[in-house]
């Protein structure tokens, strides 16, 4: 193996190494969001849920509206359906459910700022770089988490059919709050945080 050739190797090591350490950040931010949430507003949701949601699943429809998310209601009576979307964040109006909407942003930016520190990053192309690839690991969460965060309920009332579900919207959760967000975000405080380091 020439010299060239194991140089070309190294980077390429190096280039799937950095981007799958910042994939694996992009999960990361995707939990620390969510905990955060739970300890601001898990309280609330045990008032506005009780027992008719599973608690952890609550917590998660505040976080997507956190990403402007919106959380999608339907419902069955016999022949009869209907489909609405809600924001219990904008319903809540208490400052903690308020204050998830910076939540988000916050960690992105963090995350973003501490790769370009981590890695020395001085130039605004190279922390752009850094920070993209978290978009992969925060689409995954975003994306499974919309689908897991789903509840449903069948049952029969007067022998008539009915049912009703409340889950994220999925197409938005992936693309606005998966894509869109660390896209903005993370690249935002990585280029900051390279604009520091160049003085």
């Amino acid at each position: 193996m020439t010299p060239q050739s194991a140089t070309i190797d190294e980077s390429a090591t190096a280039r799937y190494s950095s981007t799958a350490a910042s994939a694996g950040l992009g999960v990361l931010a995707g939990a620390i969001g969510y905990l955060v949430t739970y300890v601001l507003i898990v309280d609330e949701v045990r008032e506005v849920f009780g027992e008719d949601a599973a608690e952890w699943k609550g917590v998660a429809w505040y976080f997507y509206n956190a990403h402007m998310v919106d959380v999608e209601t339907t419902g069955s009576f016999g022949s009869f359906g209907s489909t609405s979307t809600v924001d219990f964040i904008a319903e809540s109006g208490s400052t903690s459910a308020t204050l998830l909407y910076v939540i988000p942003p916050l960690v992105l930016l963090g995350l973003g700022a501490l790769l370009v520190v981590q890695w020395g990053v001085t130039d605004i192309g190279e922390g752009v770089v850094a920070g993209v690839p978290v978009t992969i690991g925060y689409a995954v969460v975003m994306g499974l988490g919309a689908l897991v965060a789903e509840t449903s309920s069948e049952g029969t009332v007067f022998g008539v059919d009915a049912s009703g579900s409340v889950a994220p919207e999925f197409v938005p959760a992936l693309v606005l709050g998966g894509i869109l967000y660390p896209l903005v975000f993370t690249t935002g405080g990585a280029v900051l945080a390279a604009v520091f380091n160049t003085r």
